[in-house]
Order: C-alpha cells, then sequence, then structure tokens
C-alpha cells in the first residue's frame, strides 16, 4: 500500500509509532496531486513548499521528544470558506479575491493544535451555495463532485489527502460525500464552532469532515469539537470519544427506521432498487416510518431560513459587487430580502416541532435510514439537488453518509444515517456496525458465516 492511500487514522497512527515520517506522507499526497488534480481541480490554493514545510516541522517537533496531537504530522485539506492565516481565503468568489486572513477559523486552530499539516485550501462552490467552482468527480469527470464542499470530498477520493473539512447549510457534506464515494459526517448543530468560517446561516450552518473510513470521520470530528466562546450555539460541556465508541460494539443490534420522507419523489430508480435490497437484507433489523406528512413542509422551511439568512449576511455584497455574483445566488438573495419577518420568525421556530417528531422515532430505532442524494452524481456541473439532506439539516441532527452501494457503472451511490442530536458518537457506533454488517453479506458483526454464504453487494 502507498502511503498516499494510508486512511487518516492509520497515516496519523504511522507517524506517531515512527513508522513514516510526515515529510514522507506529504510527499507521497504531492505525487498524488500532481498526477490526478488535472483531471479532478479539488484545489483554491495549494503551495507544496509550504506544506513540506510544515511536514518537516512536525518531524522535527516529534524527534525532539516534544509531546504530539492525534493528527500530528497528517495532511488535512480546508474548504476555502474556512480563514487560513497562510492561506488565501476568497469563499469562491471574485469579490474575495487576494483576501488574506490575519488569523486561522476555530476548526482550524483546532487542526493546528492537534499537529495537523494544512496541506491546501480546497475548491467551495461560490459563497458555498450552488454555482459550481473548477473540481470534477474523481470517478468521472464528466460528473459533478457535488457541492458546495465539492474540492474536499474529491481531494480524499482521488487519494489526494487522507481527511478534509468542509460545511453544510443544506447539503454540503454529505452530497458530495456521496458522490464521491466517501465517508462524509455532519455532527449535531453547535457542536463543532463555526468562527472564522464564512457565515451563511447561524440557524442551519455546520462544520463537517471527510475521511476514508468511520474512523477517520471520527478522529476529525474529536478533534474539532468543544466551546468557542466566539460561537453562540457551542456549549462548555463535554463531549464523549467519538473514536473509542465508534470502534466498540453496540450492546444490542441497532434499528434501522427506513425512511420515507418528502424527499423520496426525487429518488431514482437506482436508489428505490439498491434500498429495497438493503431493507430486506437487514430484516429484522429495520422498520418503516412515513415522515411524508409530518415533514412535508421542513424542505420548504429549510430553504426559506437559508435564503433570509443569506440576504441578511451578504447584504454588503449584494449592495457593492451584485454584478460580480451569478444569477443564481443574486436570485436567492433577493428572495430572501422578500420574506416578511411573521413567516421567517415561523420557519425558525416549526424546526423545534418537527424535532420532537424525529426524537419519537429516535424512541424505537437507533438511526434513520435515508439516501444521501436522488442518486449517483449526474453529469454536467451542476451540484446536484439537496433534498435528501435539506431536512436533517433545519433539524440540527447529526448525519454520515457511507459508500457502501454502487450502479452498474460503478459510481457511488450513498447511505446515508441520521441520529438523533447529540447523539453523535451512537450515530458513528451504529454507522460502523451497519458497514461491517453490507461488508459481511447480511451477517451480523461477529458471526461466523454459514457453510457455503458468500458476501454479496447491498445493491448493483
Amino acid at each position: 500500500m502507498s502511503l498516499g492511500s494510508l486512511s487518516l487514522v492509520d497515516a496519523a497512527a504511522g507517524i506517531r509509532e515512527g513508522r513514516i515520517t510526515s515529510t514522507e506522507l506529504v510527499e507521497a499526497c504531492l505525487a498524488r496531486v500532481e498526477e490526478v488534480d488535472a483531471k479532478v481541480e479539488a484545489w483554491a490554493f495549494l503551495d507544496p513548499a509550504h506544506a513540506l514545510a510544515q511536514a518537516k516541522a512536525a518531524d522535527n517537533h516529534r524527534r525532539q521528544g516534544r509531546p504530539t496531537g492525534p493528527l500530528h504530522g497528517v495532511p488535512i485539506g480546508v474548504k476555502d470558506i474556512f480563514d487560513t492565516a497562510d492561506y488565501p481565503t476568497e469563499f469562491g468568489s471574485p469579490l474575495w479575491s487576494g483576501r488574506t486572513p490575519r488569523r486561522d477559523a476555530a476548526a482550524v486552530a483546532r487542526l493546528r493544535a492537534a499537529g495537523a499539516v494544512v496541506m491546501g485550501k480546497t475548491v467551495t462552490t461560490e459563497y458555498a451555495y450552488y454555482n459550481p467552482g473548477k473540481t470534477r468527480n474523481p470517478h468521472d469527470p464528466t460528473r459533478t463532485p457535488g457541492g458546495s464542499s465539492s474540492g474536499s470530498a474529491a481531494a480524499v477520493a482521488a487519494g489526494m489527502v487522507p481527511g478534509a473539512i468542509g460545511s453544510q447549510t443544506n447539503g454540503s457534506v454529505i452530497r458530495p460525500a456521496a458522490f464521491c464515494g466517501v465517508v462524509g459526517f455532519k455532527p449535531t448543530h453547535g457542536l463543532i464552532p463555526r468562527t472564522g468560517a464564512l457565515l451563511l446561516s447561524r440557524a442551519l450552518d455546520h462544520v463537517g469532515v471527510f475521511g476514508r473510513s468511520i474512523a477517520d470521520a471520527a478522529l476529525l470530528a474529536e478533534t474539532l469539537v468543544g466551546f468557542d466562546e466566539e460561537d453562540p450555539d457551542t456549549r462548555p460541556v463535554s463531549h464523549p470519544h467519538f473514536v473509542e465508541i465508534a470502534g466498540s460494539a453496540p450492546p444490542l443490534p441497532p434499528r434501522f427506521a427506513f425512511a420515507r420522507t418528502p424527499a423520496w419523489k426525487f429518488a431514482e430508480p437506482v436508489t428505490e432498487q439498491a434500498f429495497a435490497e438493503l431493507v430486506e437484507t437487514l430484516g429484522d433489523n429495520a422498520g418503516e416510518v412515513d415522515l411524508s406528512m409530518s415533514f412535508e413542509r421542513a424542505i420548504e422551511l429549510q430553504g426559506l431560513v437559508m435564503a433570509v439568512d443569506m440576504a441578511h449576511n451578504f447584504h454588503r455584497d449584494y449592495e457593492q459587487g451584485r454584478d460580480k455574483l451569478s444569477p443564481v445566488l443574486r436570485a436567492l438573495i433577493e428572495k430572501g430580502r422578500q420574506v416578511p419577518a411573521v413567516e421567517y420568525t415561523r420557519a425558525l421556530a416549526a424546526s423545534a416541532n418537527l424535532n420532537a417528531v424525529a426524537e419519537s422515532v429516535f424512541d424505537e430505532y437507533d438511526a434513520i435510514l435515508t439516501p444521501a442524494a436522488p442518486g449517483p452524481a449526474p453529469r454536467g456541473t451542476a451540484t446536484g439537488n439537496p433534498a435528501f439532506c435539506s431536512i436533517w439539516t433545519y433539524l440540527g441532527t447529526p448525519a454520515i453518509t457511507l459508500p457502501l452501494m454502487q450502479d452498474e457503472s460503478g459510481m457511488p451511490i450513498g447511505v446515508q444515517l441520521v441520529g438523533r442530536r447529540g447523539n453523535d458518537a451512537r450515530l458513528l457506533r451504529t454507522a460502523q456496525w451497519l458497514t461491517e454488517f453490507v461488508a459481511g453479506g447480511g451477517r451480523r458483526p461477529g458471526k461466523k458465516a454459514k457453510s457455503g454464504s458468500t458476501k454479496r453487494k447491498a445493491a448493483s
């Protein structure tokens, strides 16, 4: 196995135990960038000399016997909406070309405190909204990588970096992770501080992570969670150890609520077939829950809140530089400016009632099982339909997408699991159980295979 193909967890362990150096790992990642990025174009800013300088400093730090963090020497991609003191941060917009922050965003500062090498800035769509950037899907360059965290998902999928961070205000972590065939994890709202990141909507913005495994996502998320006095939605409370719990066996086999939400009408036939097979394979571990009526307006309400908040937060950009904004972003801002205050306030308040409905589901089931997207990544540059993510972003629940299925051409189909607010570690553990269940051909993890049984995919 080449160094560049190591998982984030294995790379961190290799450096910690002295089997590899950060310099060797970063050199391998840069070689991979040189090999494939001309077709993928995942990076907004990448300075190989600066990345190597960070790696050499990490190696010197370790050789001196000084304490190291959980990500010591590991290169991480950072979406270009997070401020970085050593790289430009331009939000995917010509309005902010050449912007050079003076300090790191909170998430970036925590990566550095854990010893990570900030490999570079990954491509984002304009203002983390819909207008696509230059990135293409690593599996098929004629298809979208999704958005808005397109570069982060594609860089991990293409083997250019073992982990990356992104953000989600609608479907911007889960959807690109699903399209690119990697693990994407969006924790509970307010779990990871957003200080120093582009503000779209306080009510909806989440920081998320990308990795090659659930363990990778758990390690990245555990490094980033915590209180930040500059983010009013974070709380000064202790959090469980994601890595330890994600790798543990659940006390009982988890149960999954296969949910038909209002987004189900967008599901493509290949997705319908794949999930029917998965639910059948899960047997008694799955039950069907129809949320189409309860959540009838949830997607609309999420869109309304996002439009108003973005109109407010980007007011100056619109007033002073609307001619440099894409038509799709201008249209959203103009829509948001027209929404009555009463309607906006009701849309914000409605999430509490819908969370109560979701809580009743979690009283019986460990996770909601639903597609991450209507189907595989569509052809063209449009970033795809985020409808299967919108509800869970609106509710602030944790969500993870797993690359467990694919269509006949080999394109990934993401399986999304949604958990109870605050039960992020349990969701990661449930996701690990499901991954092992599918990999084992429908056997419960830890059970021996019957004679003559064979491993099979959940869908083709």
